[in-house]
C-alpha cells in the first residue's frame, strides 16, 4: 500500500510541475492602428525594458495575430497546404509556454526563465517577452514552405507592435540548447526567436 501511495504521490508532484498553465483572455480582433500606418512605422528595434512586461490580454492580442483562428479552421497566417504546422513557445520570466492557438490558452513546458538561453544577445537575455517560432515536421515536411510560413507570423508581429508602439526584433540565429530547454519533441524545430517588449 505504501509503494503504491508512493508512485500515485510521484506521479502528482510531477503533474504539478508544469501546472501552472495559463487561459488568455479573449483576444481583441478589432481597432488598432490602420493597416497603412502600421506598415508606415514597422520597424526592428533592439532597445528593451527589462521590468516593463505585456499584459495577458496584450499578449493574447499579439498570439493572436501572430498564429490565431480568424475562421473556424483558418489561421490569420497563410500555411503552405494549409499544413497549420507553426508552434509558438512563449519565453517569460515566470516560465516557457506553448500557445495553444484553438484553445487560446498557454501551456507550460518549463518553469525556468529560459530568455537569458534564448539568445546570445544581451538584449533578448533581459527582455521579459521571447517567441520561439518552430513548426511540425511531421505537418510540413519541406523547410523551405515553414520558413515561408514562419516569415508570415514574424511579419504579423511586427505589424501587431508597430501598432501599439511596442519594440521588437526577429533573429534567425537560434542557440542550440533552447529545443532542449524548451523539451521539443523531435518532430519540432524552431526556425526563429523573436523579441518583443517596451523600450
Amino acid at each position: 500500500m505504501k509503494k503504491v501511495f508512493s508512485v500515485v504521490m510521484t506521479i502528482a508532484t510531477a503533474a504539478s510541475l508544469f501546472a501552472a498553465d495559463i487561459d488568455l483572455p479573449a483576444p481583441q480582433t478589432s481597432g488598432g492602428m490602420p493597416l497603412m500606418e502600421a506598415l508606415s512605422k514597422r520597424k526592428t528595434d533592439r532597445k528593451f525594458s527589462a521590468d516593463k512586461q505585456l499584459t495577458l490580454q496584450q499578449l493574447s492580442n499579439l498570439l493572436w495575430a501572430a498564429d490565431g483562428f480568424n475562421r473556424p479552421d483558418k489561421l490569420t497566417i497563410p500555411t503552405a497546404r494549409n499544413s497549420q504546422e507553426i508552434i509558438l513557445y512563449v519565453l517569460r520570466p515566470d516560465g516557457a509556454y506553448r500557445y495553444d492557438n484553438r484553445a487560446n490558452r498557454l501551456i507550460q513546458v518549463s518553469t525556468e526563465n529560459l530568455n537569458p538561453a534564448s539568445s546570445m544577445q544581451d538584449f533578448a537575455k533581459t527582455c521579459p517577452l521571447n517567441i520561439a517560432i518552430a513548426y511540425d515536421t511531421t505537418k510540413m515536411p519541406m523547410e523551405r514552405f515553414a520558413n515561408n510560413d514562419a516569415g508570415g507570423v514574424m511579419q504579423n508581429i511586427y505589424l501587431w507592435c508597430a501598432s501599439e508602439g511596442i519594440n521588437t526584433v526577429v533573429r534567425g540565429m537560434v542557440p542550440p540548447d533552447l529545443p532542449k530547454l524548451l523539451n521539443l519533441p523531435e518532430n519540432e524545430k524552431i526556425l526563429l526567436v523573436q523579441t518583443i517588449g517596451y523600450e
